[in-house]
């Protein structure tokens, strides 16, 4: 007689989350297909090898369910590689990083001083319709991305950063990147979003700015060439429109 627990009730539960979210990784990055073409696969070997015990078939089916997770990392490599970030960004392992992360005297004023230039700029170049991609680092560093542009490692200024997206400025087509309540680097490039559900009127910028927040836990401000209207990528989410007001809140927020 088959026994029916609590604990097979959380294993069932366990895996249901786990492909319910690896279902909504795949369909953002347009492997839905893929990735149902192997979970009908393994349903096939399940109900082969184990329940009907087939052994032929499921001799065979067994042969490539052991070479099947090294075709599945060389399939799914970024998929696997995004997944792992956006975990490492999750808010139960930031909020578990903190309690490693040596503890200042600072006081709160002073953690946030930087915060105020940048949003002082923002609005500046909001007003002009100056284009604008400023990626604001967290927890996870953004060391790979610093390195693909010009390092400055000034202190936060609205007038720098506004130069740096002045029109004729030779670094106002990339990112700049801030860490450490310092300007790290200008004219970085950033990972472009997969996602095909982004609304066409989003160019580059946003993308961009879409795609850091997918890998990181960076938040990053856009502010749009055509229309001048300021927008804030965290968390995998872009939000939009929103004011100067808002985007104060949401970089001074620690969530």
């Amino acid at each position: 007689m088959i026994q029916f627990g609590i604990k097979d009730i959380i294993d069932i539960l366990l895996v249901a989350i786990f492909l319910y979210e690896t279902y909504r990784l795949m369909r953002k990055t347009g492997a839905t297909t893929i990735f149902l073409g192997v979970l009908a696969f393994i349903s096939i070997w399940l109900l082969v090898s184990k329940i009907l015990q087939m052994r032929l078939i499921g001799g065979i089916l067994d042969k490539f369910i052991d070479v099947g997770l090294i075709l599945l990392i060389v399939v799914f490599q970024r998929e696997i590689r995004h997944f792992l970030q956006r975990l490492g960004s999750s808010k139960g392992v930031k909020a578990l990083a903190k309690l490693f992360k040596p503890r200042k005297n600072n006081n709160v004023e002073d953690d946030i001083s930087y915060i105020m230039p940048i949003v002082m700029a923002t609005i500046n170049m909001s007003k002009r319709k100056e284009g604008a991609l400023i990626a604001i680092q967290q927890i996870v560093p953004l060391d790979l991305f610093i390195e693909t542009g010009e390092e400055i490692n000034a202190t936060v200024s609205a007038r720098l950063i506004e130069n740096i997206f002045f029109k004729n400025s030779p670094l106002h087509d990339g990112a700049t990147i801030i860490a450490g309540k310092k300007i790290k680097a200008a004219g970085c490039v950033l990972p472009v979003s997969q996602q095909l559900d982004i609304p066409k009127r989003y160019g580059l910028r946003h993308r961009s700015a879409l795609g850091l927040a997918e890998q990181t836990d960076a938040k990053i401000i856009v502010v749009s060439e055509e229309t001048g209207k300021i927008s804030l990528a965290h968390n995998g989410q872009l939000y939009t429109s929103i004011s100067a007001e808002e985007l104060q809140k949401m970089l001074i927020s620690n969530e």
